[in-house]
């Protein structure tokens, strides 16, 4: 079955028209020739953008040159209100220091040690699952989040600040636009709605509660071995320095974003990916209940399919379709001269489904990743120095959700998705499917 995508439009639109199509969804916005172009360019009266999809140029942005393309300010304006400064958000030696900190807290033995934080969340996931049809996103997110809390926290979802934080979130997701228009006039003033304001306040007053009470239990000693303890405790290895109580508010912010966001939309979408695709469901579902008749991180391994599956729903549906870079200096691409201050995009989403780089982009074929497929074109962590740091933890938890989920479930399309670039990649009406017990 070949998964959908938006209908991309191939016809000249006035700015405006493209900023109402970009506002509501950045995918359908795109012309259809973005699947088959090394390189496009788009003009506003105030910047210039580059989509690029030649390997050569992609490696040269993240990871040959990534300091002549930091973070591009224009698309994180509308976030600072609930990302303030965390490591999603800045550039140079603050990104820089953020890093040297973070990072150890996700290297491998860590992620082991949380396998027993995220299976307890798997299987308290299936345990919600009830027969017939189920909201998969709900279901995903849901799930997701208590991954984020065990594992940070060592608090489950159903804890009172916990819970009170997961809402505050749905509330801002619910609020917070695709794209703001000061993302496209520079001199256009950042303006949020009542509602994302209050629920961005709410939910860093939140994160600051559980970081208070963090830093009193590490004072006293009695801790415990967690995700937020270890980047609490971590000091600089330049400075000694560790993050203040502002600091760690900002890195918990984009822990909830960049973790259980995007961790929501991977599971979500390799379920309906299984679910349209039964013979493969079977075989991840096989996989799925021998691993959880004794569950252990090594057995993770031992899901190959499993492992396919989550790479190629990445590929199909990355959770970040684009990420945008600004020219620090200027350049030349393709012979095309590229401005101090012109907006570089690295579109995931396109690279994903490009018809130069795959065969049958856009079909879902987990088997193609038994050979070795065009990695150039396969971006769903970035690349280069600003790779995320839980990359290997987003695939460690996927595996343990799907696994716990198709072990117990056979899952059933009840309707045809159509995906949609909010925060992450969702799909516009939801995803749902017909659950019944195995």
């Amino acid at each position: 079955m070949i998964p959908p995508k938006p209908g991309a439009r191939e016809a000249r639109v006035s700015l405006w028209r493209y900023w109402r199509l970009f506002r509501t969804d950045i995918l359908s916005a795109q012309p259809e020739r973005l699947y088959r172009a090394k390189m496009a360019e788009f003009r506003t009266p105030f910047f210039r953008s580059f989509l690029v999809n030649d390997p050569d140029l992609v490696r040269h942005v993240l990871i040959e040159a990534p300091k002549d393309f930091p973070k591009s300010e224009r698309v994180i304006r509308g976030l600072n209100i609930l990302l303030g400064q965390s490591v999603f958000v800045t550039n140079g030696a603050l990104w820089e220091r953020q890093r040297r900190i973070i990072d150890p807290a996700f290297e491998g033995g860590r992620i082991r040690d949380r396998f027993g934080a995220m299976m307890a969340a798997a299987e308290a996931a299936a345990d919600r699952v009830q027969p017939g049809r189920v909201d998969i996103e709900a279901l995903a997110s849901h799930a997701t989040a208590d991954v984020i809390f065990r594992t940070l926290f060592s608090i489950p979802i159903e804890d009172q600040v916990a819970s009170k934080t997961y809402a505050a979130f749905r509330a801002f997701q619910r609020s917070q636009p695709v794209a703001i228009l000061s993302a496209l006039i520079p001199w256009w003033p950042v303006r949020h709605k009542r509602a994302t304001r209050e629920a961005a306040q709410e939910l860093r007053s939140l994160i600051a509660k559980l970081v208070t009470a963090r830093e009193a239990e590490i004072e006293a000693g009695t801790a415990p071995d967690d995700l937020a303890t270890k980047i609490m405790t971590t000091p600089d290895p330049e400075t000694g320095e560790t993050f203040t109580r502002s600091e760690m508010v900002d890195q918990v912010a984009i822990f909830f974003l960049a973790g259980h966001e995007t961790s929501a939309s991977l599971l979500g979408w390799a379920l309906w990916c299984l679910a349209a695709a039964p013979e493969t469901g079977r075989l991840v579902a096989e996989e799925a209940e021998a691993f959880m008749r004794a569950p252990s991180f090594a057995g993770l391994s031992q899901m190959p399919a499993a492992r396919n599956v989550l790479r190629e729903t990445l590929r199909l549906y990355p959770p970040v379709p684009m990420m945008v870079r600004e020219a620090a200096v200027a350049q030349e691409f393709r012979g095309r001269e590229v401005k101090r201050g012109a907006q570089i995009v690295i579109s995931p989403w396109h690279l994903g489904r490009h018809e130069n780089a795959w065969d049958a982009p856009d079909a879902f074929l987990p088997e193609r990743w038994d050979a070795k497929p065009a990695r150039e074109a396969y971006l769903p962590f970035s690349a280069g120095p600003r790779v995320c740091p839980g990359a290997g933890f987003a695939m460690a938890e996927g595996a343990v959700l799907l696994a716990a989920l198709m072990a117990r479930f056979q899952f059933e399309v009840a309707e045809t998705p159509v995906p949609v670039a909010h925060l992450t990649t969702r799909a516009r009406d939801g995803i749902f499917l017909n659950a019944a017990h195995r």
